[in-house]
């Protein structure tokens, strides 16, 4: 974990507001030191380089949800009601991070429906956290690659607004132009059940993209918005690759040949990806990026999959969407596995359960175990600055 960002001053959200006044409060998750820290092994000198290629670097997270979670998680339905997620800046502080794709809610956004996905709770969702980052200097709204860059050079984290799938935009396209408005720069195309654009990845029939979805692409890609295909069926995944005229991410995902389970890619949607020009990025969160060798999840599960993926498609086209946030990541699993698929996306693979993925159990010690773990396994600098940012801003130069 990196020492604290000198421009962060201590901040804690809604700290504008009063508390149990102007909003519920909940007993929060520690941002900090919830769960013991990864050991990796690192010499003096190797942690001096995991420090330097950070600083020297620019690290963004395709993948994140950077909320803090109640510290009793069966309380999370209520929290989310409130419309209201605190938001880890002090965690995102000790980072090392230069910027996080954030994905908010999504599948758990219940403000106004036990089923989340809803056009009023998304924009509930939007517009409180970006009042409260509103009201503080560390962190910044990005919508362009040279917001990213200045906020490196200022000392700043840039959050890039995403959201997992289009869902709530319903069958009105113009509702695309409206998130883009909003600030959204990246969005999925169906979570795991299939909406009015494609069939998620939990469906037993992928129907592909449909016409609309096609609309949608092309919406997507007139506006500057990223794509992403991480939760979306595999035939669907394809087609949106094939119609999008810049490249696509897969931000958060692995590999089928390491893991067979429906929330991993298959080879072939990875090298289609990759052919067009995109990025996979390596998904961390509780039970999904498993290997035979490391069943008992953690970073080393975790980089089989990153392995793989540079053997089957190089290094450029790999980067990191580890997927976490800050608190119980399986307890907000168990709580919402219906809504969320998780059964079906997950398989029936046995595999032992753990209570939180070591080394990547939230957004404030993923870069630096990563960068970490690279380091130990040879990778050349150069290598480790495209894995950690610099192949994502190249897929960004084309798309935004």
């Amino acid at each position: 974990m990196q020492e604290r960002a000198s421009r962060y001053t201590g901040y804690r959200s809604f700290d504008y507001l009063t508390p149990q006044v102007d909003f519920k409060v909940f007993d929060l998750a520690p941002q900090l030191g919830r769960v013991p820290g990864h050991d990796l092994g690192l010499t003096d000198d190797q942690s001096d380089r995991v420090s330097r290629l950070l600083r020297e670097h620019t690290a963004i997270s395709l993948y994140e949800h950077p909320k803090i979670l109640p510290a009793d998680v069966t309380q999370l339905r209520d929290y989310n009601r409130t419309g209201r997620n605190s938001f880890g800046f002090e965690g995102l502080a000790r980072s090392g991070m230069t910027a996080v794709f954030d994905n908010f809610m999504n599948g758990t956004g219940c403000v106004t429906s036990e089923h989340a996905w809803k056009w009023d709770d998304v924009v509930y969702d939007i517009g409180l956290r970006l009042a409260d980052i509103a009201k503080q200097d560390y962190v910044v709204v990005a919508s362009t690659l040279a917001e990213i860059f200045t906020a490196k050079r200022n000392g700043q984290l840039a959050l890039v607004a995403g959201l997992e799938a289009a869902t709530m935009i319903e069958n009105e396209l113009d509702r695309i132009d409206i998130l883009y408005g909003f600030g959204v720069r990246q969005m999925g195309i169906a979570y795991s059940q299939a909406n009015m654009l494609g069939s998620g990845l939990s469906e037993d029939r992928d129907g592909g993209l449909t016409h609309f979805g096609r609309r949608a692409v092309d919406r997507m890609n007139k506006l500057g918005i990223a794509i992403d295909v991480s939760h979306s069926g595999d035939q669907t995944s394809l087609d949106v690759i094939e119609a999008s005229r810049v490249p696509v991410f897969i931000t958060h995902a692995g590999a089928r040949a390491v893991w067979n389970t429906p929330r991993m890619k298959p080879d072939d949607v990875i090298r289609a990806c990759a052919e067009r020009g995109g990025v996979i990025g390596i998904e961390a969160a509780p039970h999904t990026t498993l290997s035979p060798a490391h069943p008992h999840h953690s970073i080393e599960s975790v980089m089989d999959h990153f392995v793989y993926c540079v053997e089957l498609v190089g290094i450029d086209h790999v980067a990191f969407g580890p997927d976490t946030n800050f608190g119980d990541h399986v307890g907000l699993h168990d709580s919402f596995t219906g809504h969320l698929a998780i059964g079906k996306a997950h398989g029936a693979v046995d595999h032992p359960r753990v209570p939180y993925v070591s080394g990547l159990e939230n957004p404030a010690e993923c870069f630096s175990n990563i960068v970490g773990w690279l380091v130990t396994h040879g990778y050349s600098d150069d290598e480790i600055a495209k894995v950690i940012g610099g192949n994502i801003i190249r897929v960004l130069r084309e798309v935004w």
